[in-house]
This record gives structure tokens, sequence and C-alpha cells, in this order.
């Protein structure tokens, strides 16, 4: 597949840079809307801040979502793509291997305090060239002390390698609302539903009812944040009720939908 012509301007201006001129590079403002849908990587960590909206990043292992409040941390050379949900603002900053410690090499969702929100505004203002030893370069030990002690929320809908896996969990993501049960499915793969459950169990590291139920609030997120009805958008994801998909909702993230967006409560953090 070939990139569209704004995924090319993109990827040029990315293709371009070659080398960082600083350990910490900032983006400005992304344009509304941006689609990266084409697959690529490049050789130093991204860290992509949804200001407004919902950015998603895309692995072959898993959807990674950040709302307001919470970043997607990439490593380099991670093959992905970016999708935003409409009127979605991104900030981005490119940084250094060499100043990344032992950051662990996969893709995370963080956690963004006020003051890590701030320190990614100030990046990405920043000219390309800033003093490494002025104020600015002294900032840029204050950002990875926060990226290091930022929480790591669970925002991730982890995806399966199996290929029979792969094409059932591929169907559920185009219509999260099915409600056809395990055993349904397991009947169109030819498994046993014994089978799939372990399948399911050892490819993602969840349940089937556990990963379509992430699978339903995850989706849910970009709805909610342009502040589409609760009701509606609990019966688009394929709960009965308002009141079930509250339920899950607070099982899932520790909070209402309103409290999730006004506090930007951390959610499923892990152990």
């Amino acid at each position: 597949m070939s990139p569209t012509g704004q995924e090319a301007a993109l990827l040029a201006r990315l293709n371009a840079l070659r080398q960082l001129p600083r350990p910490v590079y900032g983006q400005l403002d992304s344009p509304p809307n941006l689609k990266l849908g084409y697959r690529h990587s490049h050789p130093w960590i991204q860290l992509s801040h949804a200001v407004e909206g919902v950015l998603e990043v895309r692995t072959d292992r898993g959807r990674f979502i950040a709302p307001p409040l919470r970043a997607v941390w990439i490593p380099a050379g991670i093959t992905h793509q970016v999708f935003c949900a409409p009127d979605t603002c991104i900030r981005s900053l490119y940084i250094d291997r060499s100043v990344a410690g032992d950051a662990p090499e996969r893709c995370r969702v963080l956690q963004v305090s006020p003051l890590l929100r701030e320190l990614i505004q100030q990046f990405s203002t920043l000219p390309e060239a800033y003093a490494e030893s002025g104020p600015e370069g002294r900032l840029v030990q204050v950002l990875l002390d926060q990226l290091g002690s930022a929480p790591e929320v669970e925002l991730v809908l982890p995806l399966p390698a199996e290929p029979r896996l792969r094409q059932l969990c591929r169907r559920l993501q185009a219509r999260p609302d099915s409600r056809e049960r395990l055993v349904g499915w397991s009947q169109t793969l030819g498994l046993s539903e014994r089978t799939l459950s372990r399948l399911f169990m050892r490819e993602t590291g969840l349940t089937f009812r556990a990963w379509r139920q992430r699978l339903r609030l995850l989706s849910a997120l970009p709805a909610l944040e342009r502040g589409e009805r609760v009701t509606d958008v609990a019966l688009g994801c394929g709960y009965e009720s308002l009141s079930a998909f509250i339920a899950a909702f607070r099982e899932q993230f520790g909070a209402t939908p309103g409290e999730f967006f006004r506090s930007g409560s951390p959610g499923m953090d892990n152990p």
C-alpha cells in the first residue's frame, strides 16, 4: 500500500531529519485529523501526547489509545501506524535513544501529569537548535525524570499473532457491538471452545470476555471525548443498557466516563 498525499508529506519530513538536532526534539501542534496509517518506523523514540481528542497508535501486537492526559511511548525501530479521532490535536517529542536509559523496548501508554504536559508543550515550541547548556537544555533531564516516573496505564488492546485468532480479532474490531459468543466463534474457526479460550489467553493475556470488553470500552473513548450521549455510545458499542456500560467502564477504568475525562484517572495501572 502506498502512502496518501498527507502521509507522504509527513513521512518525507521525518525522513529528512535523519538525525535529531538535539537529544529531545519537539514537534509543533499536529494538523487536525492527523492520519499516518502507512506503516513506518524511525531510529528514535517517539512520545505522542493528545492535547485534545483521542490518539491511537497501532503495531502488530496491539492498539495503544491515548485520550487527553495520556501519551504513547513508541520505541525506536517499532513499525507503527498513527490514527486520530476527528479534531484531535497532538504534540510529539522525538527522543534520542542515548538519553533514554533503560526504558522498556515496547510501546506503552503513560499518564501525563500537569508538569509533564507543560514540558511537552515547552519542547514543542523551542527552536531546533536550542542551547544545550542553557535553560532549555537543562529541561531535558527534568523531562526524562518525569517520563521515568510516569505511571503506565493499560489503555492497550493486545493483538494476537496466531493467524486464526488474528482473523477473529479483526472481525470483532470491525464490529465491537457484535454479541456472538465464544462458542459461535469456535464453530466458525473450526476449533473447540476450550482450544479457542486457551489461544486467547496465550496470545493476548486476556480471556475472550475480557478482551471483548476492553475492545468495546476503548472503542467508546473517542465518542465519549467528543461529548456524545453516554447512552448512545453504550448501545453503539454493544451494551444492552446504560447501567451495564457504566458498570463495565468503572470495572475497567476505576471511574465513570465523566470522572475519567475530567480527572485523567489512570485506570488500569500495571502492577
